[in-house]
């Protein structure tokens, strides 16, 4: 089986900027700089068959080039506590036109559509059940609105899951353009 998603992996300065701001909250679980992506859509596990199907798919996907930036950082809660800390990404436009074109692209090979809404963003932290509250401000510093990129391609992941936490590896790449 393959866990897989879909998802822009920025450049080395914007996550060199993100990694530089990962200090100063406590039961913070930080990502790496090999896990730093924004996801397009989260797959799931799939045999090997329908593995290639889904690269397959991708490679279908016609979407031109566009610039996005950093933009402020916010949380995602589970039962009253925070689970996800991360750093938003605008403008939305381009990125929910290409999400959507893989979502649609995925469908037409039979699997099942996105159900959440779509909120792009970088995960740079995750929290355990344990980790109690972190406080209403946030120490993270977090990135200032700018150091826009161009977003030239996307990639198929495969996602390893192992103690020390997930391990990313990038099956293939899309160009844009």
């Amino acid at each position: 089986m393959h866990r897989l998603f879909v998802a822009i992996r920025p450049p080395l300065p914007v996550r060199e900027r993100l990694l530089a701001g990962m200090i100063g909250v406590p039961g913070a679980r930080w990502q790496t700089n090999e896990q730093l992506h924004l996801t397009l859509r989260f797959i799931g596990e799939v045999d090997r068959h329908c593995a290639r199907d889904v690269a397959a798919a991708l490679g279908s996907i016609h979407h031109p080039r566009f610039a996005i930036g950093l933009n402020g950082v916010g949380q995602f809660d589970r039962k009253g506590r925070m689970d996800t800390l991360w750093a938003g990404v605008t403008p939305h436009g381009a990125l929910r036109s290409l999400q959507k074109k893989i979502d649609q692209a995925l469908v037409r090979i039979g699997l099942a559509a996105e159900q959440r809404a779509y909120l792009p963003h970088i995960t740079l932290a995750r929290f355990s059940r344990g980790a109690g509250p972190v406080g209403g401000s946030l120490p993270f510093t977090a990135p200032q609105p700018g150091l826009p990129f161009e977003v030239q391609e996307f990639c198929l992941f495969e996602s390893d899951l192992g103690t020390g936490g997930p391990v990313y590896s990038i099956v293939e790449r899309y160009p844009l353009g």
